[in-house]
């Protein structure tokens, strides 16, 4: 191979590399990287003019035209934040798939001797230690799920703790136990009494907000049984005659009760509540629902249906008002 085919052969791999690197990278280079690859300034440089890639970040292009997708923004303030920084906060828990969408905010972390200037829609948090705390192989670099909960749910807002919390042990995709160990191993969080009550509670299966209020307002001031909370339960749809796992959100024995309601799903999605009622009635149980409006406004009302219904069926217990002004046994119509 003369000298230069060689040459030829060598920036095409040049090319090579930079196009595999761009792919795994949402569309998203660094200047430093295309310099570690090889590259003169010159050919960035004419990479840049050839190519028209857009500047995203100081040092940062987009290798395709149009809005950058959410992945290459993230991308990009990773890839800006320079060598060692790591997504976290919410921004993690979305690449984890806790949250369904991403974040307004792009939240990235650097060690703690480092000074980086956030650029829009970034927010730059310094921590000591970081890569005790990152996960080893996720891509892009990320933290582990836990310290990135605990990290979003450091913030003034308890309602945004429990949302959080419950979404990610709900999902499977930790655990109560997981959590606590990571906290135990902060010496600070603001909500550590709570987190450690909403945790307790996750761990009895209580999967949602609404799970949590009821549990708190309903069941245990008015003296409730204790229910069987989010339990997995193997049934064959009748049409398909498929197995399906259903989740039940409190179950009394006979009585199963249903927390979410109309007003939860948009009307496209009202099949999947029928379909769920329909599977209680072919159980033989019965089935009492609740959303977020009657379990809010009037918690007494809710204890006093279910218990009428578990006494019905037997129930030989012996509720109680929650308070003098409860309004338990007064059900309204």
């Amino acid at each position: 191979m003369v000298g230069r085919d060689r040459r030829a052969a060598a920036t095409a791999a040049r090319l090579d590399r930079w196009q595999v690197l761009a792919a795994e990278q949402a569309g998203v280079v660094a200047r430093r990287q295309l310099l570690e690859l090889g590259y003169g300034e010159g050919q960035v440089g004419a990479l840049l003019d050839r190519h028209r890639w857009d500047a995203v970040r100081p040092g940062v292009y987009l290798t395709f035209g149009g809005e950058p997708a959410p992945q290459a923004k993230a991308w990009a303030a990773l890839l800006a934040a320079g060598p060692g920084a790591a997504l976290g906060g919410t921004t993690a828990l979305w690449l984890c798939g806790v949250l369904p969408d991403p974040p307004d905010v792009v939240t990235v972390c650097i060690p703690d001797d480092r000074h980086v200037v956030a650029g829009t829609g970034v927010r730059v948090v310094r921590r000591r230690r970081l890569d005790d705390v990152v996960h080893p192989s996720a891509s892009p670099r990320r933290l582990r799920l836990e310290p990135a909960l605990l990290d979003a749910t450091d913030t003034p807002s308890s309602v945004t703790l429990i949302d959080l919390v419950l979404r990610a042990t709900n999902s499977r995709r930790t655990t109560p136990a997981r959590v606590l160990l990571a906290l135990a191993g902060r010496s600070r969080h603001r909500h550590r009494m709570l987190l450690h009550e909403v945790l307790g509670e996750a761990a009895e299966g209580v999967g949602s907000a609404l799970e949590r209020r009821y549990l708190r307002t309903v069941e245990r001031p008015h003296g409730l049984p204790r229910g069987r909370r989010n339990r997995q339960e193997r049934r064959t749809d009748g049409p398909t005659g498929l197995a399906r796992n259903r989740y039940r959100d409190v179950e009394y024995g006979i009585l199963v009760v249903e927390l979410d309601g109309l007003e939860a799903h948009a009307r496209w999605a009202l099949h999947l509540d029928r379909r769920r009622d329909n599977s209680v009635e072919r159980s033989r149980r019965r089935s009492l629902g609740f959303g977020w409006r009657e379990v809010l406004e009037d918690p007494c009302w809710v204890a006093a249906e279910v218990a009428d219904v578990l006494a019905q069926e037997g129930w030989t217990g012996h509720p109680t008002p929650c308070a003098p002004t409860c309004r338990f046994g007064t059900p309204s119509s």
